[in-house]
């Protein structure tokens, strides 16, 4: 389903455009347009999730659209982004961290960078986890890479949300680093207008990417924006050869009692 995506997604999923230039760090409710995921912020469904005006505002490839309640969504797109094998330092005790280590065994790996103060994470946080959660028996994994914030300061989220389920690693701490980031030249590949770009996710699987060389793989699936779940959920389903199966495992039937023979 995803092959001709990046040809067709902008086009049907957002119409009308104004660019996005930043992820201000300020709170943000949680109520996604028609097609966007519909779990609050904390999690937690909502019973009745209205549907705000969007104002849909794709950036030149990446079909990025800013909903009036502040949130950036993006749809799936396969770009050309020439993503390199990196080594980070663990948030969790400060080893360092090797991608292509942390890829063997793994069917499909989602790389998240993120900047912890920013709105946008916190609300895509919880669909990314939920995600994991679901399909990390499947071979599924997430690595996240935090940006533009002490160690700390990431460490204190997680912390805040009962820890961090999946890896974190740290590649920047300060946002005048950022034009200096692996994570900032990705983003200018892909055509990403914002101006932090948090969060911004990107989807490898092991078994496709290059055995030797710095370079992992010439294109990977990208998001430019918040994952739009239903979409997201789809797209994993598919590359873990789950998309004939039904998303929700059917009630086993109770077994036939035996027949008790008169005496």
């Amino acid at each position: 389903m995803f092959k001709n995506l990046s040809r067709t997604a902008p086009a049907v999923l957002f119409a009308l455009a104004a660019f996005v230039t930043f992820c201000a760090p300020a709170a943000r409710a949680q109520n996604p347009p028609s097609g966007t995921p519909s779990a609050a912020q904390s999690g937690t469904p909502s019973a009745a999730t209205p549907t705000p005006a969007a104002i849909p505002a794709p950036g030149p490839s990446t079909g990025l659209v800013r909903t009036a309640d502040g949130h950036e969504y993006a749809p799936l797109l396969e770009q050309k982004i020439n993503y390199k094998d990196w080594t980070f330092k663990s948030l969790k005790d400060g080893t360092p961290l090797d991608l292509r280590d942390a890829l063997k065994g793994k069917r499909l790996v989602a790389v998240v960078y993120f900047a912890p103060w920013c709105p946008n994470w916190r609300a895509e946080a919880p669909v990314i986890g939920r995600l994991y959660d679901k399909y990390k028996q499947n071979g599924f994994d997430v690595v996240a890479v935090s940006e533009y914030a002490s160690a700390d300061d990431a460490r204190k989220y997680f912390d805040s949300q009962g820890g961090a389920p999946y890896t974190v690693v740290v590649e920047s701490e300060a946002r005048e680093a950022r034009d200096q980031t692996t994570h900032y030249g990705y983003r200018q590949s892909a055509g990403d207008t914002r101006r932090w770009g948090s969060p911004f996710n990107v989807f490898l699987e092991p078994a496709r990417l290059n055995k030797a060389g710095d370079v992992l793989t010439e294109k990977a699936w990208v998001v430019g924006g918040e994952l739009i779940e239903k979409d997201a959920e789809q797209f994993i389903r598919e590359r873990l050869g789950l998309a004939q199966q039904s998303a929700v495992e059917p009630c086993k039937a109770e077994p036939e009692k035996a027949e008790v023979k008169k005496q």
